[in-house]
């Protein structure tokens, strides 16, 4: 089933939808390519999951964990949903409501939310944002009688954070609207508190749904555990369309221990440390010829744009790194890489490496 474009011709050939970034990070090669951080588990997260290990033979109790998710969003228990990572709560989304009449997938974005609507049989509208505009959110662009509208915020490639009430002008009565704020916990703004542009906390808002994700910040991939915000009726639909115990005793542990007070000052604290990290990665990206960074990049990666970018990733693997190919995406093509924020050590290394390719 083809997605139809709105407002953009067709590509030539769909982009493979099921590709991530973890099949570029093959054994051997400097990972750029995929968005988790990696560093020691902090023993306030690493204590809970061991002791969950011993209780394997009882039966998840999502109870407490909702009870904590609910806590540090300032929501009720009733407005989560635990979910086996956030690639389940768009499956559950894409499930739940098969009466959609006009599904739109803002992209470039994250590929699982189409994915998952064009497997439970639904046809997938598609809002292209420009890359000349920085691939900023214009509201106005989404059809009016779009009744499930998913968009990313930081949005996965582009690490484009859009002011949140621009994505709050986006709902309405009559209509799901589904923020994946997976990459929410790594962005920080200078005299921000908390998480900037995020709708995590909005509860005046009718049809939202926001999914989030434990992955990114305390590399949790393996365990998949993310949850879902939103209106307890439109909650209790997708929980009806879930697995019974799909959350593990340790996922849920994680969770817990990730939305207390501490963990979130840790997250706080860790999100602005990759701010400046990628500054430096910009900086040094900026300063290769050829090489354009889109927008101002808000969350653990950058999207870069390079002529030829499909050669230079292959001639980048040869020399021991991985990126993420950009043509994959919808809205990209072959001449775009998206490329992980690490250490600055790392990074001058990398671009290194990356000036010699463009300079041969």
């Amino acid at each position: 089933m083809r997605a139809q474009l709105i407002g953009t011709a067709a590509p030539a050939d769909e982009p493979d939808l099921g590709h991530h970034g973890d099949a570029e990070a093959t054994p051997g090669l400097v990972d750029l390519a995929v968005n988790v951080r990696r560093a020691p588990m902090p023993d306030w997260l690493a204590d809970p999951l061991v002791t969950a290990l011993g209780a394997l033979a009882a039966y998840p109790d999502p109870g407490p964990a909702r009870a904590a998710v609910a806590a540090r969003h300032g929501r009720t228990p009733e407005e989560v949903l635990l979910t086996a990572g956030a690639a389940e709560g768009f499956v559950l989304i894409a499930r739940a409501l098969r009466e959609a009449r006009r599904p739109v997938v803002v992209h470039p974005q994250f590929t699982e939310p189409e994915a998952a609507l064009r497997a439970a049989g639904h046809t997938v509208e598609r809002v292209l944002l420009d890359a000349g505009d920085d691939f900023r959110l214009d509201p106005s662009r989404v059809p009016a009688d779009a009744d499930l509208v998913l968009l990313g915020n930081p949005t996965n490639p582009t690490s484009v954070l859009h002011p949140a009430e621009a994505v709050a002008a986006l709902a309405r009565p009559g209509r799901v609207l589904v923020v994946d704020e997976a990459f929410a916990d790594t962005t920080a703004a200078a005299g921000v508190e908390g998480e900037p542009e995020s709708l995590a906390a909005r509860r005046d808002l009718p049809g939202l749904l926001v999914v989030r994700s434990l992955t990114k910040t305390w590399g949790l991939a393996g365990l998949r555990i993310g949850y879902l915000l939103g209106e307890p009726p439109l909650l209790a639909r997708l929980a009806a369309a879930q697995p019974l115990w799909a959350v593990s005793t340790p996922a849920l542990a994680a969770a817990t221990a990730c939305a207390s007070p501490a963990a979130v000052a840790a997250e706080r604290a860790i999100a602005a440390g990759l701010a400046a990290d990628r500054d430096h990665l910009v900086s040094r990206l900026s300063g290769l010829p050829g090489v354009r960074v889109a927008g101002r990049p808000a969350s653990a990666f950058v999207l870069v744009h390079l002529p030829g970018a499909a050669a230079v990733r292959e001639r980048l693997r040869e020399r021991g790194w991985a990126v993420r190919r950009g043509d994959t995406f919808p809205g990209l093509g072959p001449d775009w890489l998206r490329i992980a924020v690490r250490d600055p050590a790392t990074t001058d290394a990398f671009t290194d490496v990356l000036a010699e390719i463009l300079e041969a």
